[in-house]
């Protein structure tokens, strides 16, 4: 069924990760910009090209918008953008113009991510741990952390009122273990792969390399796996898939808190992307919380940051929807 496209919806909006692209239609002028009746999800391995996969949802919806804001799972270099686990390498400007659009504007998603938090409310996020947020004026410094196909990883500040995202490649600094069983695990890692990054470990493929990893510490070799299947495991009691996620859940909150520190984001954290929400009970009662706010001296002002686990169901195209907007 097609979406019901208004007149006022002008902008084309693109989430696109190395799974799956996202379009909705934005209206540049509304206090909530994103449509959420317009939202698409795709799969990219079944397009050769961005510009076909948007010219099918365009095909399908009707619409004519005037203008783009594409969010992509890759750095932007300029015109041009290479999605980091997928083979789309991206053009505004030809994708512009195959589209018909009069202009597109290609942003890294978790830039997009980052100014989806200058439109959530309340009901938008879970926090983890005691730590309060508030949404009081005045200038704010947020980080954003987020696992699914990679590890995500940006910053958003607010500053006289505008805000202003921080695009990064965050999710590719070294993995720095803190137990010995971290240890253990980076060593079977970096036989490997070399160097580790905190994406080895906290993302999609994350859970299939840490199972791999102590399965291997255990001289036992799992065969193949999927992130699904250490999920359906743990959800069944295996004690292997069940430490797997407990790992994870603590890399990733020591990966959090040390952006919060690299950021100075004392106003808070946003945990981000397809685990989260698929996680949010078990990293609630994890060790996400206390690796979060182990970081010796400062510790006690880590544990009034608060960490928030994002639930709106569409983060990347509310961000792209945000940027769409002209600045105050």
């Amino acid at each position: 069924m097609s979406a019901p496209v208004p007149a006022s919806a002008d902008v084309l909006l693109a989430d696109i990760g190395g799974t799956n692209a996202r379009f909705a239609l934005a209206r540049i002028d509304a206090h909530a910009p994103l449509l959420m009746d317009s939202v698409r999800e795709f799969a990219v391995a079944d397009f050769p090209s961005l510009a076909h996969a948007a010219q099918h949802y365009l095909d399908g919806t009707g619409a004519s918008p005037r203008t783009g804001v594409f969010a992509v799972a890759g750095r932007v270099d300029g015109d041009e953008a290479r999605i980091t686990n997928h083979a789309w390498v991206i053009s505004a400007q030809r994708t512009g113009e195959a589209l018909g659009l009069q202009s597109l504007k290609l942003v890294n998603d978790f830039a997009a991510q980052a100014m989806a938090a200058s439109l959530y409310g309340p009901n938008d996020v879970v926090p983890i741990g005691g730590a309060a947020w508030s949404r009081d004026g005045g200038d704010k410094t947020y980080a954003i952390i987020g696992a699914g196909t990679g590890l995500g990883v940006g910053g958003l500040l607010r500053r006289d009122g505008r805000y202003y995202p921080l695009q990064t490649e965050g999710g590719h600094v070294s993995f720095a273990p803190n137990t010995p069983e971290e240890i253990e695990i980076l060593k079977q890692l970096s036989a490997e792969f070399g160097r580790v990054s905190n994406e080895r470990l906290v993302s999609g493929m994350g859970l299939v390399n840490l199972y791999r990893a102590l399965s291997a510490i255990a001289g036992e070799d799992p065969g193949p796996l999927k992130p699904e299947d250490i999920t359906a495991r743990a959800r069944e009691g295996d004690a292997r898939s069940l430490r797997t996620i407990d790992v994870f859940c603590a890399v990733f909150g020591a990966a959090a808190g040390d952006l919060v520190l690299t950021l100075g984001a004392w106003d808070a954290v946003f945990l981000a992307g397809g685990l989260v929400p698929k996680l949010l009970p078990t990293l609630a009662h994890s060790g996400f919380r206390q690796r979060f706010e182990y970081k010796g001296r400062f510790a006690p002002v880590m544990a009034r940051v608060p960490a928030l686990a994002v639930v709106h169901p569409q983060p990347g195209l509310l961000g792209a929807a945000a940027m769409a907007q002209p600045m105050p």
